[in-house]
């Protein structure tokens, strides 16, 4: 009784209050999926999350917050997700240009002919893994490689889904292991642990997660059975040629910005050069192909769009893609979700389940596994993986040191359950950014996230099984 008049006195939520909007979202997001299917994002989903931070909320002021003080916590969580913002704006007008000026149908056109359906898919894999190693981005090795590799798939008769699925896992193999990565930095950051510990470490699990990936793709792509893959691929070549002045010149913006994000420079910056750069080309290459008024065209295209007149509906389709305006559903389900999560955070209900996770934990294993699992909750809950990590790392840093736990097992944990499920979840900022980007619902690609998926059962079966768990040598007592 004593407890819980403190927790009203104080304005600390209860374990069951905390669950409620929790349970309200998961409740609501259910029906929306079951409702809406892949139409749950534009809309439905969004309702959902509004409605279940709300309930966060009115709970947290019947229990003594402050709504004022709720209000700041949103503000600061919507502040957060400001700059991922930007860059998707940024992301839907270069793809809309890069359309225009023909890199992207440069790459579409000579993949097609290079990417062979036997080998499509662990190609896929492959090519995004050493983009990402090599700059540290998953969403920028998605917007300029995935968008393209989907392109290939659709004209060759390749399953879109699987595609996307082979993206999404060879961008994280190298967004969670490349020294550049930011989530790579943050992780043993606010763990305490040293980055090139916490890379070598990762292998353990990142290793075997990538090759069950490889083989997975190899053996997709030996059974695959494209429709019509050589018709669509020579209407597509046909189109593509008749529409655009290709060249092997137009691979030089993607070069550049590769250049560009391996010098680390900010990714903001970068693909606000690689806009301009691609303004460039369409000047140089497409003069043919532009109107009366190409500036104004330029224009409509980072603001809606590229809208493709080839003639082939199909290739139209796939053409007519990007824009700033095409993001702005993405947006709008980042901030519902942050929403949401600041209504958690800010009443302290996400603390309190977090919390209650680790209560009666012994086992060195257990406290792994309970911070990984953590992460991943808070994933799902907070609707960002640059939350989950510092909210999940900040939490059981000192449990971790208390039971003389190693640093890099936390900051493992928070990549292997944070970072990779990221894109798995379809409110989650990489959920929505992955679906608007690569034109494939979270829920369609999610099975062939073969390396998402792989890396945190991995990352639970080495905990159960107390292997890899590093233990801090204890000190010795002091003698008198």
């Amino acid at each position: 009784m004593a407890t819980k008049q403190s927790q009203r006195e104080t304005g600390t939520p209860s374990v069951l209050v905390s669950i409620i909007p929790v349970f309200s979202l998961a409740v609501l997001m259910g029906l929306a999926i079951k409702t809406f299917g892949d139409g749950a994002t534009g809309g439905p989903a969004q309702v959902a999350l509004m409605t279940s931070g709300a309930i966060a909320g009115l709970l947290a002021v019947l229990s003594g917050s402050k709504w004022s003080d709720l209000e700041k916590s949103v503000i600061a969580t919507i502040s957060s997700a400001s700059i991922p913002i930007l860059i998707l704006l940024t992301i839907g007008a270069l793809i809309g240009v890069w359309m225009m000026a023909g890199v992207i149908p440069t790459l579409i056109y000579y993949g097609a002919q290079v990417l062979n359906p036997t080998i499509f898919y662990p190609s896929a894999l492959i090519l995004c893994a050493i983009v990402s190693l090599a700059i540290g981005s998953s969403w920028t090795t998605a917007g300029a490689i995935g968008v393209a590799l989907i392109g290939i798939a659709q004209a060759t008769g390749m399953s879109p889904e699987i595609t996307a699925g082979a993206v999404i896992s060879g961008s994280y193999f190298g967004d969670k292991l490349s020294p550049l990565s930011d989530t790579t930095n943050l992780a043993p950051a606010v763990a305490g642990s040293e980055l090139f510990e916490h890379i070598r470490f990762l292998l353990w699990t990142t290793v075997p997660a990538i090759t069950i990936a490889l083989v997975f793709f190899i053996v997709a792509s030996i059974f695959a059975e494209p429709t019509g893959g050589e018709e669509q691929s020579a209407a597509l070549s046909q189109a593509l040629e008749g529409s655009f002045n290709l060249s092997p010149w137009l691979f030089v913006p993607l070069l550049l910005l590769l250049f560009m994000a391996q010098r680390r420079m900010p990714a903001l910056a970068t693909l606000i050069l690689s806009v301009a750069i691609g303004a460039l080309f369409v000047f140089i290459f497409q003069t043919d192909f532009l109107g009366d008024n190409p500036q104004e065209e330029i224009w409509q295209v980072v603001a809606s769009g590229y809208e493709a007149t080839t003639g082939n509906a199909v290739v139209d389709d796939l053409l007519s893609r990007g824009g700033m305006g095409s993001m702005t559903n993405t947006i709008w389900i980042i901030i519902s979700a942050m929403f949401f999560s600041g209504m958690m955070e800010g009443s302290g209900q996400l603390a309190v389940l977090l919390r209650a996770l680790t209560r009666g934990l012994q086992k060195a294993g257990s406290i792994v596994a309970a911070a990984g699992i953590t992460a991943l909750f808070a994933n799902l809950v907070a609707s960002d993986q640059y939350m989950s990590i510092v909210i999940t790392a900040r939490m059981y840093a000192d449990e971790f040191k208390r039971r003389g736990l190693a640093p890099v097992n936390l900051s493992r944990a928070v990549e292997d359950y944070g970072t990779v499920t990221s894109p798995l979840v379809p409110w989650n900022t990489c959920g929505v950014f992955m679906a608007g980007t690569l034109g494939v619902a979270t829920l369609s690609y999610l099975p062939f996230a073969i390396f998402n998926i792989a890396s945190p059962l991995i990352a639970l079966a080495y905990a159960m099984i107390h292997f890899q768990i590093r233990e801090i040598a204890q000190p010795v007592a002091e003698t008198a």
